[in-house]
């Protein structure tokens, strides 16, 4: 059994996407433990898109990197750079600023491979490259292009945790043990 953490961003939740969102993973037999709607404070933002994780930071600034090529785009003379960490530090930025901009759901689910299954059911990052069927493949339309090029961050719907250890990482950030609860669903015993 896992737990992994889901927050649905502003982007869903002012779009009234939420119930929809919400019951994907149910529908999939993942187990809703914990939900909070709220406003994220820039703290928490912060330490969730954290400026000092060179490896993630690096690999946003690589896949914008690879995104501008795709597009036959000059990342010095949209973004000022092309140096990989300057341009994840950027994304970093506009990350926290979007997560803090709205309301957000916040939710911990569990279940056997909930962090693979989370991934799958949201879909690519890049809604654009999102299959169909997935959260962000069915119900988002924003490229990293575009994105960029408004010095924003991707309205992607929906952040599940990337890993394990990020969703261990993570769910505390988000939830006090007190706040996550356990019980059993009716499927349970059938999938025993």
């Amino acid at each position: 059994m896992e737990q992994t953490l889901i927050i649905l961003k502003p982007d869903a939740v002012e779009r009234g996407l939420m119930g929809r969102i919400l019951s994907r993973f149910e529908q999939m037999g993942l187990k809703i433990v914990a939900a909070k709607l709220m406003k994220t404070p820039r703290s928490l933002a912060e330490k969730h898109y954290p400026g000092n994780r060179e490896v993630w930071l690096r690999g946003m600034g690589e896949k914008t990197l690879e995104n501008y090529k795709k597009f036959g785009e000059d990342p010095i003379k949209l973004l000022g750079t092309n140096d990989t960490h300057e341009i994840g530090m950027m994304i970093q930025k506009w990350l926290v600023d979007y997560i803090v901009s709205g309301p957000v759901l916040a939710f911990v689910v569990e279940g056997p491979h909930a962090v693979e299954l989370t991934r799958k059911i949201c879909g690519n990052t890049l809604p654009f490259l999102a299959s169909p069927g997935s959260i962000r493949g069915d119900l988002a339309y924003d490229s990293s292009y575009l994105a960029n090029s408004g010095k924003r961050a991707i309205k992607n719907l929906v952040h599940a945790s990337g890993s394990i250890e990020e969703a261990k990482y993570e769910i505390p950030l988000w939830f006090d043990s007190s706040e996550i609860f356990e019980y059993e669903r009716a499927e349970e015993k059938v999938m025993q």
